[in-house]
């Protein structure tokens, strides 16, 4: 059975920065996984629900416009998990939407915590380099634009493959434009 996983990716060269970051720290999974806010966590589905998985995909991002979102700052979920984040401070309502309206059909995963949306800068390290990824981070301060999210799996080496892009809102009408 595949892992897939959906996310809003970070853009470059915000996003690379993060990830070196994450890597510098000592995080080396951080190198097999793009910089991203999670919308439906690492989750085992059958392959034959693939089509129907991307279907629902596309209904979702259809729904929903472009937005913005602003990343500031830093938040841990320590003690209960050895994370280091920066936070969503702008977009979080149009993240929430779209995570809830993805984890409905035949992605309706239970979920171990709460949705918060932000973007890990250190997991699973020792408690020194949390505490220095807390400090260094909490001046950070970006906007970007989220155009949609992406379907990824996740091969048994653990690496974040992507699958497909599923852009926001609804194509605009009239006829599709010309090559020139």
């Amino acid at each position: 059975m595949p892992t897939i996983g959906v996310s809003i990716a970070v853009p470059d060269p915000e996003g690379r920065d993060l990830q070196d970051y994450r890597i510098a720290l000592g995080d080396e999974t951080a190198r097999h996984i793009p910089t991203h806010i999670t919308l439906v966590p690492p989750t085992e589905i059958d392959e034959a629900d693939l089509d129907s998985v991307s279907a629902h995909l596309q209904a979702a991002a259809a729904k929903q416009e472009p937005y913005r979102v602003s990343l500031r700052g830093t938040g841990t979920f320590r003690p209960v998990s050895p994370v280091v984040f920066v936070g969503v401070v702008e977009g979080i309502a149009g993240c929430e939407l779209l995570a809830d309206s993805i984890r409905t059909g035949p992605l309706a995963v239970e979920a171990n915590f709460p949705y918060h949306p932000h973007v890990t800068i250190a997991h699973d390290l020792p408690g020194e380099v949390l505490r220095r990824a807390f400090d260094d981070m909490a001046p950070y301060d970006v906007r970007f634009q989220v155009w949609g999210f992406s379907l990824y799996e996740h091969g048994p080496d653990r690496v974040w493959r992507p699958q497909r892009d599923f852009p926001l809102g609804r194509p605009l009408p009239g006829p599709a434009p010309r090559d020139v």
